[in-house]
């Protein structure tokens, strides 16, 4: 066998429809689309609309609250944070920020805070600064003789 030789299996490959390419193609004139309507013409787009018909997602219940400008919190697991002091990426023994969480790469960007939330173990003694910090995180913490501080 040789280069020239290779060719895609019967059936893998199908031809593209073009549309609007004449009488012969089978697509012609009006390009599959029906004769006049909204639907016809382009630029038209019509979800969830159901004829005049009152649209399903407007007969379902509403439920829940939604707020318009939810605060978005950089999130650290002390899972990770753990891996990250075993590492030699952060130094435990000095006080730990958001900006130096930033730095190490523990979390990418800050947002509008970083919270710490209690996920895995902490074995490390810490002195550090976030935003927020759940019940949880804070007591084991303290547990694992440091502190938490929040800005």
């Amino acid at each position: 066998m040789k280069l020239h030789e290779l060719r895609d299996n019967a059936g893998a490959t199908k031809k593209r429809k073009r549309v609007g390419r004449g009488p012969g193609s089978g697509t012609g004139k009006m390009g599959g689309r029906g004769i006049k309507g909204q639907k016809s013409r382009s630029g038209v787009a019509i979800n969830g609309y159901e004829g005049g018909q009152m649209p399903l997602y407007q007969r379902l219940p509403k439920r829940g609250f939604n707020m318009r400008n939810p605060s978005k919190y950089a999130v650290v697991n002390f899972l990770v944070l753990q891996k990250f002091i075993d590492a030699g990426k952060i130094d435990a023994s000095k006080p730990i920020t958001e900006d130096s969480m930033v730095e190490c790469g523990l979390v990418r960007r800050k947002l509008q805070g970083v919270r710490l939330l209690a996920k895995g173990e902490l074995t490390s003694k810490l002195d550090i600064t976030v935003t927020g910090a759940s019940k949880g995180a804070v007591e084991a913490v303290e547990k694992a003789g440091g502190k938490v501080t929040l800005a």
